[in-house]
């Protein structure tokens, strides 16, 4: 099967786009297996999440048909991301780079599975397509917020398998600044 996407724009991205925010608490103690649950939740209780902190958790994760970042590709922009302490909501609307992306599912889900995994339980995460820029809109953002259905996948053993690889070159950019 060929790529859906053969020629995405690549847009450049500035080395200070990784500020103190990609080093923050949140990230350390999402990676720090000393931290229990408790007791994460309990340091992220007191401090404000910013838009920026999400921003740099989702940034970096690779796209599944190329090897470039969401961020490269502007799938995901700061712009889109929104928090909303009051109500204890993060949303995030992501962008697809053609309007018949066969993997804005797969990305959706990267990002919730990546947001899940790094916020504290307390938040609501929705994830969203940018409107008017994907032809099955309504259908991806049903399926990436829909609970069972994101569990349901998140069974599917390759799914996850695909996830991760996607998730992994995250850690492993971020861990090194």
């Amino acid at each position: 099967m060929g790529l859906d996407n053969v020629n995405p724009t690549v847009y450049s991205v500035s080395k200070d786009a990784y500020g103190q925010s990609a080093r923050s608490k949140l990230w350390r103690m999402s990676q720090n297996s000393d931290f229990s649950d408790v007791e994460a939740e309990a340091q992220t209780e007191s401090e404000a999440i910013d838009a920026g902190e999400v921003f740099d958790l989702i940034r970096n994760i690779n796209d599944p048909e190329h090897p470039l970042t969401l961020e490269q590709l502007h799938v995901a922009q700061l712009r889109h991301v929104t928090v909303d302490h009051e109500n204890s909501r993060i949303s995030v609307v992501f962008t697809p780079t053609i309007p018949h992306c066969s993997m804005a599912t797969l990305i959706g889900l990267c990002i919730r599975v990546q947001l899940l995994r790094c916020l504290p339980a307390r938040f609501k995460v929705d994830i969203n397509v940018e409107e008017g820029t994907h032809q099955s809109e309504k259908s991806v953002n049903k399926q990436l917020n829909d609970k069972e259905r994101v569990a349901a996948a998140m069974e599917n053993s390759h799914l996850v398998e695909v996830v991760n690889q996607c998730l992994a070159t995250t850690i492993d950019k971020i861990a090194a600044y």
